[in-house]
């Protein structure tokens, strides 16, 4: 506030000492050198009423003017007809109103206001309002006007802040005044409206028309002229008198301009989603998680799009398949077909795609062939790495360097067949899984009373279960209770595995301590039509990439019953099910090594993962650590992307979809899905709920019933806010667009639901809110 202030509050005092105001100035007579005394509001209204826009009449108090009781009398007396019209009285301040800031609804307006002494009570409640909540006291004028009895009124918006799009209109109308709109106590009917006037949606679409196609086109009519007076679109208040539905007058309360527009996707800005990576990378990432498992996955499903022809090889050399956006990893969802052409005809009769693919049919058709060989082939060459790799502790700094190499260089060609394999091989709905192997070797070591923490040390299989971290250990499923004992996997050989009835392989309770080794990579295990399952083969007696042979397991879940040993098996596994689990065995890989080399690092060990890829080489090869690296923090926690988006500035903008034609329809408000309620500042957020009262957290996501002006002081450093009733265009929907704090309203029982205290995700722009982190 502090330049705003200065400036304005700054040239009306200064100049007070040259010039003094009268005590009142007819709002049809202010000249444009008056209007610094006036305010913004008053101003405004007084440029709309020399263009011939319809304005009330009226007068203003000056900020500074001189005291004459008599003068301020002898305008009451004209405009009231000396107190037997109801007057409105209204601050007026050059800090409100204006390009930079609405403070919409954070200064005193009085209704109703009958007699002398009660016209003076007003004027006085509207002056102590320029008390602002941090001490500071803003200039303030007071506009006074006829109380108009409008039977229908609202706000009109010569744009649609919500869905940023300046070729619409958005009007908001209650019955009555557009007061109890834009204080957030009611919810109007909302029209969306083309610029001249035609109505393209209502919401909520069973409600009442409270405007009918004539006022509607009214209205666009008033919005086009002001945007031409002002400069810009703008927010409007309006009202319609008389007592008939179509039958009254148009009036303009307030006009000023628009100042928070949702940012809106480019034309032709890329759709982006979760998509199939979510299955492998479901987290959070931080930078150096990025490099090692983000870029790998992108360079493997270029080649692999490229190899079948799917997208032009220009496109996939100029964008990434794959990216990150806060941290989450997103896929190009066209690149990969996993959301249909914009326009589908004009794809129908496009030849490139075409004739691409001819020219990589003859590719294609001997690598469907040849694909399970060549899968083998790599899990073999990917198993004996594996083996061969020492204990990530007993390497040098450059050989840690070295062996990341190799692992990000076999995660592309991994990603990259693994993507060919599920695009071109034919697998039977019953063929096994790499999570239902997990699952099974999951059950197998808890039978046998090994916890879960050493699960994956004894059974590297049950990794299939967990996503890559560099932070902590994966995730596994809970253990089920009896009631809900799990089943034999599908398609799995002999029966559950229990502690009477331990799975082959097993050796007896009372041998020592699980060890871990992997399969013999000579014999790969993969399965295909050709290729039928191979037994599990003797313990390899190379070094383990995860736990050696020779290495004393842990230790022991009960000191008189130690855990049986469990030979550990390779699943067989069809060709794409299998690259899937060494992807995940490289991934982990990766995981020891880097915290080996934290561990070197000390102290700054614990920030390795803001590390780049490039950086982290460097430093293993000898090089120091960066110099700004205690200056960088880690990514900021944020909710899951949305299924489908687009960016716009950095800014995740959630595509919308039809229901009935299932295509994306950009964003805006409404209240497609059951729970959802209206998105009407953009932004994406998940904090703490705080209902206004007691101690406020550091990450205050605000639920409240009714978005209540006199909650503005709190929108500053708010997470997000979520209220069961209001409008997009009420007063603190427009000052959290300001403030740029995500908001949604109309989220019913949004009280009830998220108490004080817990955990919630709140999406501006689609109105989802989630319980829960960002998970």
């Amino acid at each position: 506030m502090t330049t705003l202030d200065e400036r304005h509050g700054g040239d009306a005092r200064e100049t007070e000492g040259a010039f003094r105001p009268a005590a009142t100035v007819p709002l049809g007579q202010l000249t444009p050198e008056q209007s610094r005394f006036a305010g913004s509001k008053a101003a405004n209204l007084a440029r709309a009423a020399r263009a011939g826009l319809p304005v009330l009449p009226g007068f203003v108090i000056p900020e500074g003017a001189s005291e004459d009781p008599a003068e301020l009398r002898l305008a009451w007396q004209d405009l009231s007809d000396s107190g037997a019209l109801p007057l409105v009285i209204r601050s007026s301040s050059p800090q409100e109103d204006t390009q930079q800031s609405s403070l919409a609804g954070q200064f005193a307006s009085v209704l109703d206001v009958l007699g002398w002494s009660d016209f003076r009570t007003a004027v006085r409640t509207v002056r102590d309002s320029a008390h602002l909540p941090d001490g500071s006291v803003a200039p303030m004028a007071v506009l006074v006007q006829p109380m108009l009895r409008a039977r229908v009124g609202g706000v009109l918006f010569g744009a649609d802040p919500v869905e940023g799009r300046t070729d619409r209109m958005l009007v908001s109308a209650v019955r009555g005044g557009p007061d109890r709109l834009v204080s957030g106590e009611q919810a109007g009917t909302n029209y969306w409206l083309s610029r001249r006037g035609r109505l393209l949606r209502t919401e909520p679409p069973t409600a009442e028309a409270l405007l009918t196609p004539s006022e509607l086109r009214q209205l666009a009519r008033l919005a086009r002229r002001a945007r031409q007076v002002f400069g810009g679109p703008q927010d409007i208040e309006f009202g319609f008198t008389g007592g008939e539905v179509g039958g009254g007058r148009l009036w303009l309360f307030q006009s000023r301009p628009i100042t928070a527009m949702a940012v809106r996707p480019a034309r032709g800005a890329r759709l982006l989603g979760p998509g199939p990576v979510a299955e492998t990378l479901p987290d959070q990432l931080q930078p150096l998680e990025e490099d090692l498992w983000v870029t790998p996955m992108a360079r493997g499903l270029t080649a692999a799009l490229d190899i079948a022809g799917s997208a032009p090889r220009r496109l996939l050399r100029t964008v990434p398949v794959v990216t990150t956006v806060g941290g989450w990893a997103a896929a190009d969802l066209r690149l990969l077909g996993a959301a249909p052409p914009k326009h589908r005809w004009l794809a129908l009769l496009n030849p490139a795609p075409g004739a691409r693919r001819l020219g990589a049919a003859w590719r294609v058709g001997r690598l469907t062939a040849a694909l399970p060989g060549l899968a083998a082939d790599l899990v073999a060459d990917v198993d004996r790495g594996l083996a061969q790799v020492p204990a990530p502790a007993e390497l040098p700094g450059p050989d840690l360097a070295t062996q990341l190499r190799w692992t990000r260089a076999t995660l592309v060609s991994l990603h990259a067949q693994e993507a060919l394999a599920g695009a071109l091989l034919h697998v039977p709905p019953t063929s096994r899984t790499a999570a239902g192997a997990a699952l099974t070797a999951l059950t197998e070591t808890r039978a046998l009373g090994i916890p879960d923490e050493q699960a994956t040390a004894v059974a590297p299989t049950v990794l299939a279960l967990t996503a890559p971290s560099l932070r902590g250990r994966g995730r596994l499923p809970q253990k089920p209770t009896p009631e809900s004992t799990p089943t034999q996997e599908k398609g799995s050989n002999g029966p559950s595995p229990s502690p009477n009835n331990p799975s082959p392989g097993r050796t007896s309770p009372n041998n020592p301590s699980p060890t871990l080794t992997f399969p013999n990579p000579a014999s790969p295990t993969l399965t295909s039509a050709n290729n039928p399952p191979q037994p599990p083969t003797s313990p390899n007696p190379a070094s383990p990439t995860l736990t050696s042979a020779n290495t004393p397991s842990p230790t022991p879940t009960s000191p008189n019953h130690p855990s049986p040993a469990l030979t550990p098996r390779t699943p067989s596994l069809p060709p794409r099910e299998s690259l899937r689990l060494r992807i995940r065995w490289v991934q982990e890989l990766q995981v020891r090594l880097v915290r080996e080399a934290a561990r070197r690092l000390g102290p700054d060990g614990d920030r390795v993962e803001l590390l780049r890829w490039p950086e982290l080489a460097a430093v293993l090869d000898g090089e120091p650590l960066p110099a700004d690296l205690h200056a960088r923090v880690p990514q900021p926690e944020s909710p899951p992307l949305p299924d489908a988006f687009r960016l716009a500035d950095g800014a995740v903008v959630a595509e919308r979809t039809d229901p009935d034609t299932g295509t994306g329809t950009g964003t805006g408000t409404g209240t497609e899905s059951k729970g959802r309620g209206n998105g009407v500042s953009g932004g994406r957020a998940v904090g703490t709920v705080w209902d206004g009262t007691g101690p406020r957290p550091s990450d205050a996501v605000l639920v409240v019933r009714t978005l209540d002006p006199a909650l503005a002081p709190h929108l500053p450093g708010l997470a997000a806010l979520v209220a069961q009733t209001g409008s997009p265009l009420s007063h603190l929907a427009v000052l959290a667009r300001e403030f740029g704090v995500p908001a949604v309203v109309g989220a019913t029982d949004a009280v009830r639901r998220y108490p004080p205290g817990s955990r919630i995700a709140v999406d501006g722009t689609t109105g989802d809110v989630r319980t829960g982190d960002a998970r």
